[in-house]
């Protein structure tokens, strides 16, 4: 077990690095992170969909076309930016970001209106659609949207937005190793016994040194945080809290369908879902403390 989770997280890190690296002066278009969000999400999507009660399942059409739809709408305002040839204000992607959303919610009310039976299941379909939307759609976009995360500096904007980028990802992953490991060798006291029985305290707080380690590491070399290593190991300790928050809401997820792991697709780790999770949760925390 302990060789196949090394690599594949060896991989993970692999594709990470590729979003971090290749993209590099690839603005607007960003095709790497582009294809890594999309895909990912859309697998993710396919297996949240599967673990579902059959009775109540959104229709997956509109649950897949609805993620493609709003991820994709990260990129609509600064790719007609960069088209136009004349002066252009300043992007405002969570309107089409926003937008997008509400055209799903409201594609769901239309489509269980056109297919209304007395004995259905429509305000469930319908919860469970804008749910996994914004699941797997509106939090990725948090993290696509550090990409363009801006400096009062154009010369080291681009340096910030691929640090903040590596914050996002690294920082709950490496929560993930230290907490497995400081678990697996000093935990006792069980953390979260009905939702995740094998994690602990101890593996918490190894968890979260590692999370402040890897922040202080990554912003020596981006300078993305400002205030210096306090504020960096700040964000590090937010980042593990809010890393361990998102597994801990899958394994929710898991539970309240009665599934052990989302699928097994990722050997070693269950579902592409649970190697995720945690970032779905550290985006957004690190896009507002960043931005």
């Amino acid at each position: 077990m302990l060789r196949t989770r090394l690599w594949v997280g060896a991989v993970l890190i692999a594709l990470t690095a590729g979003v971090l690296v290749i993209d590099q002066g690839m603005e607007p278009w960003f095709p790497f992170l582009f294809l890594f969000v999309v895909v990912l999400a859309l697998l993710c999507c396919a297996e949240l969909l599967q673990i579902l009660p059959a009775s109540g399942r959104p229709m997956s059409a509109l649950c897949y076309g609805g993620v493609a739809l709003v991820l994709i709408a990260n990129w609509i305002p600064y790719v007609l930016r960069a088209g136009s040839q004349a002066a252009s204000p300043q992007p405002e992607p969570w309107v089409w970001i926003a937008g997008c959303f509400t055209a799903v919610v409201l594609a769901a009310f239309l489509v269980e209106m056109a297919m209304f039976q007395a004995s259905g299941e429509s305000l469930t379909r319908i919860s469970l659609t804008t749910w996994t939307v914004a699941y797997l759609g509106l939090l990725p976009s948090f993290l696509v949207q550090l990409r363009w995360l801006s400096d009062s500096d154009r010369a080291t904007s681009s340096r910030r937005a691929t640090a903040a980028l590596a914050l996002a990802i690294f920082v709950p992953k490496c929560c993930d190793i230290g907490a497995y490991f400081t678990g697996r060798f000093l935990g006792k006291h069980k953390m979260a016994p009905l939702l995740s029985p094998k994690k602990t305290w101890e593996g918490l707080a190894g968890g979260l040194t590692a999370a402040v380690v890897v922040a202080i590491v990554i912003d020596r070399f981006g300078s993305v945080v400002h205030g210096g290593i306090a504020a960096a190991a700040g964000l590090g300790l937010a980042l593990g809290i809010a890393g361990v928050l998102g597994d801990l809401a899958e394994s929710l997820i898991k539970r309240a369908c009665r599934q052990k792991d989302a699928s097994q697709s990722v050997p070693g780790f269950g579902g592409i879902l649970d190697v995720v999770d945690s970032i779905l949760f550290t985006a957004p925390v690190a896009y507002w403390w960043l931005r």
